[in-house]
């Protein structure tokens, strides 16, 4: 039994959940609000005899206990492993050797002796009387400063490091916090004369800083070096506070600065973050998105803020358009119908700010022209659109064309037909293209995409047993078959209950080459994908591509299986509290006219119906025999 599954063996979901829930018995299952979203009528489920959840509102996704930690922590499955693994009383085998981890603690600990020492210097002494009216002039209290424990490095080249030596760390130690640089002084203070940004992690562990000069100095802001603990491309600035807002508000705000961010924590603002003086990265997108999947790009409104947008959104695309988090999701089209389509796992979102002003300034002006410039942030491709049209000149055929090339690339993933149809009416317009031949540029884009997936031969198969478990068996065929990519990116990650499972398809989706694949999972899952990438299999490779359909339609059925049994839970609690007569006359007339819960609860007879009918319909193929059975083992 691997460590994960002694883990679940180990814990019952349903406690797990109940910490953070108040479950409430509905049949053989649990109901509760979701956490994960506000809601007023119960449709979040967990399920003591499959050991998963569900949320049957805004969220539309599930999972098992691993994936529930990790959605409510915002963390990386290792860390919900080692969180779930002490609860269990599951001896880890040891990942990082002891004196590394050892050294990173000393790290932690440097900065944060560090950290309340500029503090105390920045409130109490004389010297940082400079640093101490520019955090007053910016409108920051003192509770404020406090909180984030803003601070004041002396304007020494050996201060910092004569202080912490005295309280035991060696210099090789604030070498390595990177407290101390070696130059052509010899070893001394990094910051010096600067006002000090603690940075700290998702779990508020003290990484390093962002320092900001208080004269001519240069650069302006300086921040901590890459260290054993410090990536600034792999951090957001206050994320450590603002997870619990970014989740109760469904939405991340990031700006640019440090003081936007405090200015807006200290009016109650507290889903801000802030990225580091780079623009946004792939992991920053990974990070927010585990909060919440609505992010706003709330930036500067002169030239510099603007490419940093431009630059935000085509990370987002690098990181999602993949696949690798991809899921089916009900998506309102611009006719106002409500339709399953395969949409990225993000809604990027730009705010576009008074002309002149920062965050900060517009915050502190006015606190309800804050709440309208995020309310009204508008769709990222309508950003783009509006953007490509002032830098380019569209009078001229060069500029249309500059247009087309850098507008068109956005418009190849859009799935939803209608969406696509109006944005390329619109790119026709701007470029006076006509949009049949735009349309089939993005065809020849999307064929050309697909054109480079290898094709190359499968190894011989052994014939031996293996697991019978349907996810692990499409992973196995995903991981031995390259001719398969295609199909496997078409699978939607939520099919996939097991987290272990989860986390290797998303590796996989983004990039297939196996070696690649395990360097970019956790050590825990390693050994995982051994025994995945060693499935010994039954069927020849020309019968892999049948093999992964069937699979997929199993998994398919057995999801809209579990989520009849969640529903027909959900109905029966329905009934019992707003009687099943109420029910069935507000189901006639449409709920037209009827409070909420009566509406919802007709909605949800309508999704239990729909479901049914899927489920059906699937099980009819099988009676026509137009579906076979797929062997997954001997």
């Amino acid at each position: 039994m691997s460590e994960i599954e002694e883990i679940k063996a180990r814990l019952d979901i349903v406690d797990v959940v109940g910490q953070h829930v108040q479950l409430q018995r509905s049949g053989r299952s649990f109901k509760a609000l979701c956490p994960f979203h506000t809601e007023k009528t119960a449709s979040f489920i967990v399920s003591p005899d499959r050991q998963s959840w569900h949320c049957f509102g805004a969220c539309g996704t599930g999972g098992d206990v691993f994936s529930f930690v990790m959605r409510r922590e915002g963390i990386e499955f290792g860390e919900a492993l080692r969180m779930l693994a002490d609860r269990a009383g599951v001896t880890l085998a040891e990942r990082r050797p002891p004196e590394e981890e050892r050294q990173r603690e000393r790290t932690f600990a440097a900065n944060e002796a560090a950290a309340r020492w500029y503090h105390e210097l920045l409130v109490e002494s004389e010297s940082a009387s400079q640093a101490w009216e520019y955090v007053q002039g910016r409108g920051i209290d003192r509770p404020t400063a406090e909180a984030f424990l803003l601070g004041y490095s002396p304007a020494s080249w050996e201060a910092t490091g004569e202080h912490l030596g005295q309280r035991g760390y060696a210099q090789s130690e604030l070498l390595a916090a990177g407290l101390l640089v070696e130059g052509e002084r010899g070893v001394h203070d990094r910051f010096r004369g600067r006002l000090m940004f603690p940075i700290r992690d998702r779990r508020g562990r003290f990484v390093g800083f962002g320092a900001r000069a208080l004269d001519d100095s240069m650069p302006k802001y300086l921040n901590t070096a890459q260290t054993a603990v410090f990536d600034k491309g792999g951090m957001l600035y206050a994320l450590d506070r603002a997870h619990e807002g970014i989740r109760r508000e469904g939405c991340s705000v990031i700006v640019e600065g440090y003081m936007d961010v405090i200015a807006a924590h200290q009016r109650g603002f507290d889903n801000v973050v802030a990225t580091m003086g780079t623009s946004l990265t792939e992991r920053q997108v990974r990070l927010l998105k585990r909060q919440a999947r609505n992010i706003v790009l709330a930036l500067d409104a002169d030239a510099a803020g603007s490419e940093a947008a431009l630059r935000g959104h085509e990370v987002v695309e690098e990181a999602l358009r993949e696949g690798a988090d991809r899921e089916t999701v009900p998506v309102v089209t611009w006719r106002g119908l409500v339709r399953y389509q395969d949409a990225a796992a993000v809604d990027l979102r730009v705010a576009i700010l008074p002309s002149g002003r920062d965050p900060d300034e517009v915050i502190r002006a006015d606190p309800d022209a804050w709440r309208q410039v995020i309310a009204s942030a508008r769709p990222v491709l309508d950003y783009r659109f509006e953007a490509a049209a002032s830098r380019h000149d569209l009078s001229a055929p060069q500029g249309r064309s500059e247009a087309v090339q850098e507008l068109l690339p956005l418009l190849e993933p859009v799935s939803d037909p209608v969406v696509r149809a109006h944005y390329l009416q619109r790119l026709s317009r701007l470029s006076l293209v006509k949009e049949e031949e735009l349309s089939r540029m993005v065809r020849r884009r999307r064929r050309s995409g697909r054109a480079g997936e290898p094709e190359t031969a499968a190894p011989s198969l052994g014939d031996t047993r293996g697991e019978a478990r349907p996810e692990g068996f499409l992973l196995a065929l995903l991981l031995r078959f390259p001719h398969l990519r295609e199909a496997g990116l078409e699978v939607p990650a939520e099919l996939f209950w097991e987290s272990a499972n989860r986390e290797v398809l998303a590796a996989w989706k983004r990039v297939p080459e196996l070696d690649v694949v395990k360097e970019s999972l956790p050590e825990e899952l390693k050994g995982h994908l051994e025994r995945l990438v060693n499935w010994r299999l039954l069927l020849p490779a020309s019968e892999a591509a049948e093999a992964v359909a069937k699979c997929r339609e199993g998994l398919e059925k057995r999801q809209l299986r579990a989520e009849k049994q969640a529903m027909a839970a959900l109905l029966a609690a329905r009934e019992e509290e707003l009687g099943a007569s109420t029910l069935v006359e507000a189901a006639a007339s449409g709920a037209e006219g009827a409070e909420e819960p009566v509406k919802e609860a007709v909605v949800l007879q309508r999704r239990d119906m729909e479901t049914g009918l899927r489920l059906h319909a699937g099980e009819r193929k099988e009676e026509d025999g137009e579906t076979a059975e797929t062997v997954i083992d001997g």
